[in-house]
């Protein structure tokens, strides 16, 4: 009869530890962020009706888009903190993958409608106020810049968070070339600066989004994480005391922060102990930032299925 051992860890209380502080400082982001989005958006829509800019409607238009794209992103990064059910075994964290997807789209989305609108000014020119339009706009630069700079640490491992920091440093990029256009405006009367600026901006956002959207697609479609290299673990794992094979090696995302494993190990009988599988648990935690690992023991004097005959199988070379 063959004979395997499932072996399963999730590392709750390291994992806990190392993202707990961020998952908090992460939502109180969120919620300043708003917050401030929402008060700038009313006030640059009143400003742009009132003066008859329709810069400063369209970037207000930007903004709003960006604060529904937080909303989004906060919720599910609330939705990510439910525990577990028997349905949903993982919980809703990869929700936070789908508001990762979701945010590219509508920064997209928005920026379509900029290049639309400027395009469409380009033939039909018009006045702007400009000092009204620089005062403004280097408000929201403020706003969006500061905003921004909140997520900035937790962009480089949250693809949730780099979502939120790309619609910000956006809209300051944005709002500081509309600045840019109000001055040079209000000295020259040169109206068609206004929206070749928002086009050549709205270059810029394309390249940034276009990178968001690839990492979020590939999160949904379980690509192994971008800051990982699969060979590295399957060394890794090949090098581990009594670890003859490995086969069945798969590293996915959970969520936009928590990155599983599973292997399948094939071991000399009676090497596999709970102390091999609290130190496969911490490498994998220390190196890679794998926070669950799920590992099946395989004898391979065993009648299972040979590892030659397996997926991926790669087998640890003859000790000398």
């Amino acid at each position: 009869m063959t004979h395997h051992d499932h072996e399963h860890n999730h590392n709750h209380g390291q994992h806990g530890h190392l993202h707990g502080v961020g998952v908090a400082a992460t939502g109180a982001a969120f919620g300043v962020g708003v917050a401030l989005n929402v008060a700038f958006v009313v006030i640059e829509s009143v400003a742009g009706f009132l003066v008859h800019s329709m810069a400063l409607v369209a970037d207000a238009a930007h903004n709003l888009g960006d604060v529904l794209g937080l909303l989004l992103a906060w919720g599910a990064a609330v939705l990510a903190r439910r525990p577990p059910s028997s349905r949903r075994t993982y919980g809703l964290r990869r929700g936070t993958i789908l508001a990762a997807l979701t945010n590219a789209v509508l920064l997209l989305v928005a920026v379509g409608v900029v290049c639309r609108d400027a395009v469409h000014r380009l033939g039909a020119l018009q006045p702007v106020p400009g000092v009204t339009v620089i005062l403004v706009a280097a408000a929201g630069v403020l706003v969006n810049g500061a905003s921004a700079m909140m997520f900035h640490r937790s962009q480089k491992s949250d693809a949730n968070a780099r979502g939120a920091f790309l619609h910000l440093a956006s809209d300051a990029l944005v709002s500081l070339a509309v600045v840019f256009a109000g001055f040079v405006m209000w000295r020259t009367h040169w109206w068609w600066l206004d929206p070749v600026m928002s086009l050549a901006v709205s270059v810029v956002i394309v390249g940034g989004t276009w990178s968001l959207l690839r990492d979020a697609l590939d999160l949904s479609l379980d690509a192994v994480p971008k800051h990982i290299e699969l060979a590295a673990v399957r060394a890794c794992l090949l090098a581990q005391p009594g670890v003859l094979g490995v086969h069945d090696l798969h590293v996915w995302s959970l969520s936009t922060t928590d990155v599983a494993m599973t292997a399948h190990l094939m071991m000399t009988s009676g090497t596999s102990t709970r102390a091999f599988q609290a130190s496969i648990d911490a490498a994998m935690l220390a190196r890679f930032g794998i926070c669950h690992t799920t590992l099946q023991v395989e004898d391979p004097l065993d009648d299972a299925p040979a590892c030659q005959h397996a997926s991926g199988c790669e087998v640890a070379p003859p000790a000398r």
